[in-house]
């Protein structure tokens, strides 16, 4: 059975154009793959805490010798990394904020990014483990960044999910929505065909 895995990181909890828009994509994928199961992660809702003395310290603990709270952390840490090896296709909704991603999105992969479990160092370099994953990218934008230097978020995620073994990653964007109603119903059309397309 194929297993979805959608992972919103909008910093709003109502109504992110790219939530509604990977809302979208994930019901078309699951209506391609019949019987597919979808796992929704919702990152605002998770409140992951960001990298600080108790997380380092639980990630680079030796099992045996960690605390109770080391534990809980590793646990979570551990939970996030299954279900993310556990899915087929894993849809981000990805909304541009500074040129980048937002900080839910960046602490998410710093809970996943684990050395020796995610990815590992080779004589070669470094090699993913998380492999064999089909990954859509649905990035909403105010403004025109696809394909210019201020869009250094692609290259990023790119980049990232790469390292991790994840290398098929397609990108659905939806651009200029903040330049009035017109051009922001042109933008979601595009990104719905896209999504048609996916």
């Amino acid at each position: 059975m194929t297993t979805i895995l959608q992972i919103n990181s909008a910093a709003c909890s109502q109504g992110a154009q790219s939530t509604l828009l990977a809302d979208e994509l994930t019901a078309k994928l699951q209506q391609a793959n019949p019987g597919a199961k979808v796992v929704v992660r919702n990152l605002l809702a998770d409140d992951l805490s960001h990298l600080d003395d108790a997380t380092l310290g639980a990630f680079f603990t030796p099992a045996v010798q960690r605390t109770a709270e080391q534990a809980a952390i590793n646990a979570k840490s551990e939970a996030l990394i299954n279900e993310l090896q556990a899915a087929d296709i894993v849809v981000i909704a990805a909304p541009l904020y500074n040129f980048g991603i937002s900080s839910q999105l960046k602490t998410y992969f710093d809970w996943i990014a684990r050395a020796g479990i995610t990815f590992h160092y080779t004589a070669t370099g470094p090699e993913g483990l998380v492999k064999g994953k089909r990954v859509f990218v649905v990035s909403a934008r105010g403004g025109k960044y696809a394909g210019t230097p201020n869009d250094l978020q692609t290259p990023y995620l790119t980049t990232f999910l790469g390292f991790l073994g994840m290398t098929d990653v397609n990108f659905i964007y939806a651009e200029d929505l903040n330049l009035g109603p017109d051009a922001a119903s042109v933008a979601l059309a595009s990104a719905r065909e896209a999504i048609a397309a996916a």
